[in-house]
Formats: C-alpha cells, structure tokens, sequence
C-alpha cells in the first residue's frame, strides 16, 4: 500500500517495522485489527457454537480428533464443518487473488468478502437452532482472510496462529520483529477477552457486531489506500 505516514495507521505501521517503515504502507495496523477480530469471532465460536474455533484450524483438527475418541463435548460434525469451509474459503480467496493484479484491491475485496460473511452470520444468529450455518458462514470467512493474508506475506502478523510467533519471541534476540510478534499475541489476547466477555454476557450476536465493524472500517481503509495508491500511480 502506498506509504502514508503522516495517518495514525501509517504511523503505527511504520513503527511495527522500523527497518523499513515504508514498505507495507498502513497494511502492517490493519493486520493488527484484523487478528483483533480473530480473537473476536474464535471467541463466539468457541463458547457459543458447539466448541469449536473458525480460525484456528490447528485446535480443529486436534478436537475432532478428541470427538472421534469419544469426547462428548466436542462435536465432530462441527468441527469437520469448520475445517471444510475454512478451506473452502481459502481455496475461493487463492482462486480469486491472481486475477487482481494489486495487492491494495484484493486486501480491500477480501476483507469485504469477510465482512458480508460476518453479517450474514450476524443476522442468522439472532434465529434459533442455526449452529452450525454459523460455524460455515465464519470459517468461510476466516478462509478468505487467511488465504488474503498469506498472499501478502507479511512478516510476523498472520492474523490467526501464534505458533510461530511466539517461538520466534522466545528464541530471538530482541529486535524489530519484538514489537509486532508483541503486538500480535496482545491483539489476539484482547480480541479474545472482549468476545469472551460480550457472548458470555450478551451472546453470538454482541460478540459479532464488533467484529463486523471492525472489518467494515478495515475494507474501507484498504478501499481508500488502494484509491491513493492508484492516483500515485496514474
């Protein structure tokens, strides 16, 4: 994305990535929100939708494993429901990502994508007996960002895992990459705390709607980036 410094997200994005603060442009804080928001919507699925997570795959595949062993409060329907939207999300978003030869534009359309999703999901929630329509439409939407996000490549914010992170936190020295691996755990941890706080409270759909208007606001940053980005370039 075209370097925009002198904005509170180019600023924060130029801090993330101090050895070269002009690379990814506002990118960089974007990535932030949006792992904000996968703490946001695991949280939802997680103590809402049967235990099972929309975004990270990884805890799927070990609780289908735990269901099948006879673990009767995981479910493996939902949680094999998860994995193939997820992937179906992902293979739509590899599908769609050459055809958009900038990479502002497909951020913006992706993250749109999820945001559509998201609002679907939102208004089924408020129906009863929809689990597992929930479960589809949010890994659905986490496969789209995932596939967007590993395009774009950006170093230590995946959105989603933390493995590696938090590996590379440990082993490390410190350096540049200290402050965004930081930046990313909080970001999920609080993302988590939030939506944990606001379905245990107030249920699926308080937990969605920050998630959605964070999505909204980051298609539309991107949108506006990608717009500057393509006068620069005109």
């Amino acid at each position: 994305m075209t370097p925009r410094r002198g904005t509170p997200l180019g600023r924060a994005s130029a801090r993330l990535f101090p050895e070269d603060p002009e690379r990814h442009g506002e990118l960089p804080a974007l990535l932030l929100l949006l792992t904000f928001v996968t703490g946001l919507v695991d949280a939802a699925s997680f103590l809402g939708l049967d235990h099972v997570f929309v975004a990270n795959m990884t805890g799927n595949v070990v609780f289908l494993g735990f269901a099948l062993a006879g673990d009767t409060q995981l479910s493996a329907t939902a949680s094999l429901l998860a994995l193939g939207a997820f992937v179906a999300g992902a293979w739509a978003g590899g599908r769609i990502a050459p055809r958009v030869a900038r990479r502002e534009p497909l951020f913006a359309l992706l993250v749109a994508a999820h945001a559509v999703l998201v609002a679907a999901a939102l208004l089924t929630g408020l129906a009863d007996d929809v689990r597992h329509v929930l479960i589809v439409l949010l890994a659905l939407g986490m496969g789209l960002q995932n596939a967007v996000v590993h395009r774009l490549a950006v170093a230590d914010l995946t959105t989603t895992v933390l493995t590696r992170t938090l590996t590379g936190l440990a082993a490390d020295r410190p350096g540049p990459a200290t402050l965004r691996r930081t930046a990313s755990v909080l970001a999920m941890f609080t993302g988590a705390l939030t939506g944990a706080l606001l379905q245990l409270r107030h249920g699926t759909p308080a937990a969605l709607a920050p998630a959605l208007a964070l999505l909204c606001a980051v298609a539309l940053a991107a949108a506006l980036a990608a717009a500057r980005s393509a006068r620069g370039t005109g």
